[in-house]
């Protein structure tokens, strides 16, 4: 599978609402979403990797992988295609030492203090937030906004090189083109995929904001 972070959806039982998360996934990508992560906080470890692997099942033909939040465990165990990080959990390298070299293998940026952390670290991309209020997430840190990501991604290419950096929180069709115009490689989407009754059509409204002229 190619990595894509162009249209980056997020899964969870929050946005949810007792759906299918298998279903909900298969329609994004049907949409255009190009990779998917699940996130469960408050799940327990056996009902992460059956809805993991339910959510593998789903996207099977797709081209489109599944990272699964904070849990190299659960990645492992339901063949996931890899993990997405913060800067409490597993080390990158120890991730990427159990989950071997094809995984796919993401980390959180929220200030330049991560971007120094992950400097050299065996990671695939970078996702900085948040960029804007959302209900979706608990989040101590005041949003980034526009200019403190553009800020934050001029600081990645230096600090990171060539690798993708997106954008995640609060992002919506209306304010996706802005970031993609200060340097975002992708957006993280939540509640604007998952949070209406058609993600298959919220994910399609996406897909011409987000591609980049030729």
């Amino acid at each position: 599978m190619t990595l894509d972070i162009s249209l980056y959806g997020i899964v969870d039982p929050q946005i949810g609402k007792g759906r299918s998360l298998a279903t909900l996934a298969r329609a994004a990508a049907d949409g255009g979403t190009t990779l998917i992560q699940y996130r469960a906080k408050a799940a327990d470890t056996r009902a992460m990797i059956a809805e993991a692997r339910a959510i593998v099942a789903a996207l099977a033909g797709t081209d489109v992988p599944l990272l699964v939040n904070d849990r190299v465990d659960v990645a492992l165990a339901s063949g996931a295609q890899g993990v997405h990080l913060g800067r409490e959990d597993m080390h990158p390298a120890d991730a990427r030492a159990l989950l071997g070299p094809k995984a796919i293998i993401g980390a959180t940026v929220k200030n330049r203090d991560d971007l120094l952390a992950l400097r050299g670290q065996p990671i695939d991309y970078a996702c900085i937030g948040g960029v804007f209020a959302t209900s979706h997430k608990d989040n101590p840190d005041p949003p980034l906004g526009l200019d403190g990501f553009r800020a934050l991604r001029a600081e990645a290419r230096d600090l990171l090189g060539d690798l993708p950096v997106g954008a995640i929180a609060g992002i919506t069709a209306a304010n996706a083109g802005a970031l993609i115009e200060a340097g975002a490689d992708g957006v993280a989407v939540i509640g604007a995929l998952f949070g209406g009754d058609d993600p298959l059509r919220a994910a399609k409204a996406f897909v011409p904001i987000l591609r980049r002229p030729a």
